[in-house]
């Protein structure tokens, strides 16, 4: 009995620390989808990470922003081209998972662009993502 009851731990352990790995490598696949959409000019695209709810909330310089659409509408209204997207990159990336289908995301942010479209600029994100049917999906964004 003991040792079926080890060997039904041992396994247990196993296959979360397998799903545990699968969720962070979808949580950076995600990340790194988000980023070509916005590197192509796709501010739509960068969007869909993000949760499709009026829940859905964002943290920067001009406050506190809630509901996808909103969010999706300061986007637009910020980078309204292509241009002014400029290429971002993320670095010093960190996935933490929480549980109950959550997990939580440290990075820094990096994005080049012409003076004429604002500059170089770049900080420090952090996002909490929720396990979705469709997918990790951004709830929470913390960007300065």
């Amino acid at each position: 009995m003991r040792i079926a009851l080890a060997a039904a731990l041992l396994l247990l352990t196993a296959f979360t620390g397998f799903a545990q790995k699968n969720d962070e490598t979808e949580i950076r696949r995600v990340l790194a989808a988000s980023l070509v959409d916005w590197n192509r000019g796709d501010v739509r695209g960068f969007m869909k990470s993000y949760d499709a709810s009026p829940n859905t909330l964002f943290i920067g310089k001009a406050g506190v922003t809630r509901g996808h659409q909103q969010v999706l509408d300061n986007y637009l209204k910020r980078y309204p081209t292509k241009e002014s997207m400029g290429t971002t990159t993320f670095t010093n990336l960190e996935v933490k998972l929480l549980g109950n289908g959550h997990a939580w995301v440290l990075g820094n942010w990096n994005l080049k662009r012409d003076a004429k479209a604002g500059g170089d600029i770049g900080g420090v994100f952090t996002l909490l993502l929720k396990k979705t049917p469709s997918g990790w999906k951004v709830i929470a964004d913390h960007t300065s």
